[in-house]
């Protein structure tokens, strides 16, 4: 049986990746709430988010699993918990954090400026969420029975550039690496594909499947 390890480190850096963005977003007014994308309560409401698709079941309990100490659903519980308190949301990596700054940004006239980096957030924000989804239901599963490569780095990667993100204030810097975050997630989900093209086994086909479509609510920016 291969050893789920690697793996396992990848999605921990992700989630880490995620539940800074989701703490960056609700900073700026853009989480769950009367100023969340989607909400017809939000007078500068633009939808942004992609369409919601039917994708792989949530995760399922497994030995794997368990030594990322809970799934998405768990770490988002706790994620909710932390931010009761603005001035003192951190998210800690595995490597150290990003300690977000303490008070909520003026969130200033809704510019075409303003929604296209708001749209750009919550693409990644939710293909990350999706992502991690992938890897636990489908990909983990999966490496249990046949190995394939994991590039660990590109994981580490994204979760240091999005940590950066969560330190800039609104402004060129900020594109730069929002848009950094958007080309590394592309090259995890690329490289992933890649890893499973050879794999004789029905599972896989669907993995890439569900890749595939994480890559196309991914487009350039």
């Amino acid at each position: 049986m291969a050893s789920p390890a690697p793996l396992v480190a990848s999605i921990s850096h992700q989630m880490v990746a995620l539940q800074t963005l989701q703490l960056l977003q609700q900073e700026w007014g853009w989480g769950d709430g009367p100023g969340a994308p989607g909400n017809p309560r939000d007078p500068d409401h633009v939808s942004t988010a992609p369409a919601r698709r039917s994708g792989p079941p949530r995760a399922r309990p497994g030995p794997w699993r368990e030594e990322l100490g809970g799934g998405v659903g768990t770490r988002n519980r706790d994620t909710a918990a932390r931010t009761s308190s603005p001035e003192e949301e951190v998210v800690r990596g595995a490597e150290g954090g990003a300690e977000l700054l303490p008070f909520p940004r003026d969130r200033g006239p809704c510019t075409l400026a303003r929604m296209a980096m708001r749209s750009a957030l919550a693409r990644v924000v939710d293909s990350t969420s999706e992502l991690v989804s992938v890897e636990q239901t489908l990909l983990g599963p999966l490496q249990q029975e046949r190995s394939f490569p994991i590039h660990l780095k590109d994981s580490v990667e994204f979760r240091n550039i999005c940590s950066h993100l969560a330190l800039q204030i609104e402004g060129q810097q900020f594109d730069r690496d929002l848009n950094a975050a958007h080309q590394c997630l592309k090259t995890i989900v690329k490289k992933l594909i890649q890893s499973l093209a050879n794999l004789p086994s029905d599972a896989h086909v669907v993995a890439c499947a569900s890749l595939r479509q994480i890559l196309q609510n991914l487009p350039d920016i």
